[in-house]
């Protein structure tokens, strides 16, 4: 019966030891992935700011706020279409970033279609990939960093410029309670398009570009990564704009500032995002550590306990080491008949 009983154990242990390293380099590779149709929404502030108000005479003004709306859209149609040829699974985010003034007018407007891997986060070059409506061939990462982030630098891609760079790792934190990975990265001052939607009616891109005005970028990136998710809790830019050459437009300087200021998340989107990110770490968190370790964990204790009723079942009395068998007893012998 022991001998059984161990033989049953036995290979318990071997199916739990065995699922451990199955969970987490087999199963989670394949399930961990970003839904297709998630919506997300994201708004940050610079306060104040130094902005150029285009409807009143193009003056630089400082200004108590700029308010920077980004929404993530994801394309189911557009993502299954691509599958068929990837033949992988991809997610197509659907972004745009819009800037206002103080007073709800726009001051920019930037969508961008990005293409990516659902499990991996790499890039998915396919038609669409686009910002702005230019044509663009990422590198690296946006807006997301992998499943299990890892303590390195990453190539990671700028809207602005079109162009990816290394953001930096810079060590790991503690934000609201939660261990993150610091990133930065700073973009140098770089020559970029001009938005193809102005904030003044009858003005397009192309006639800024005959006069032979100039705008340029740079900025200093920040994130705060969850490394479980890979999904960041909070980002931040020191963001700065310049109009070169414009006095071809008859502005009284060469360089005028289009925009400066420290972009922050507002406060309570830093809130929801925290709890958001929080509540999906345990999905994570159970394929890479809970499980394997726990079944491995069960598979040794089933793997001793088989072991120990196989030694009990091999002694003669099935009794505990050190006692000895009971002799048998005396029978007196049987007299002749």
């Amino acid at each position: 019966m022991h001998r059984r009983a161990s033989l049953v154990l036995l290979a318990f242990a071997v199916f739990f030891a065995t699922m451990a390293p199955l969970l987490r380099w087999y199963a989670f590779p394949r399930l961990a992935k970003i839904p297709p149709g998630q919506y997300q929404e994201m708004v940050l502030e610079a306060k104040p700011a130094t902005l150029l108000d285009y409807n009143d005479g193009m003056k630089v003004k400082r200004v108590p706020k700029v308010t920077i709306v980004q929404t993530l859209k994801g394309n189911v149609e557009e993502s299954e279409r691509i599958e068929r040829d990837a033949g992988r699974d991809v997610v197509v985010w659907d972004a745009l970033s819009f800037v206002a003034g103080p007073d709800g007018r726009m001051v920019s407007e930037i969508p961008e279609r990005y293409i990516f891997d659902a499990h991996s986060q790499e890039p998915v070059h396919a038609t669409g990939e686009m910002v702005d409506g230019d044509p663009v061939r990422r590198e690296g990462i946006e807006f997301k960093w992998p499943f299990l982030t890892e303590k390195r630098d990453y190539a990671y891609f700028d809207a602005q410029t079109r162009t990816s760079s290394p953001i930096h790792y810079r060590g790991t934190r503690t934000f609201r309670g939660m261990t993150v990975y610091y990133f930065e990265q700073t973009v140098p001052w770089t020559e970029v398009p001009m938005p193809k939607k102005m904030p003044v009616q009858g003005i397009t891109p192309e006639q800024i570009a005959k006069t032979g005005m100039t705008r340029w970028y740079t900025t200093k990136r920040m994130f705060w990564v969850d490394p479980v998710t890979g999904a960041p809790v909070n980002g931040e830019e020191i963001h700065r704009e310049e109009l070169r050459n414009a006095k071809a437009m008859g502005l009284p300087q060469d360089t005028v500032t289009v925009f400066a200021g420290h972009v922050k998340m507002r406060e309570d989107y830093v809130r929801s995002t925290v709890d958001l990110v929080s509540s999906q770490r345990l999905p994570v968190l159970l394929l890479t550590s809970y499980l394997p370790w726990g079944f491995l964990a069960l598979g040794a204790a089933l793997l001793a306990l088989a072991l120990w009723l196989e030694a009990r079942s091999r002694r003669p009395d099935g009794g505990r080491p050190g006692e000895a068998a009971a002799p048998a007893p005396d029978r007196a012998p049987t007299p002749a008949a």
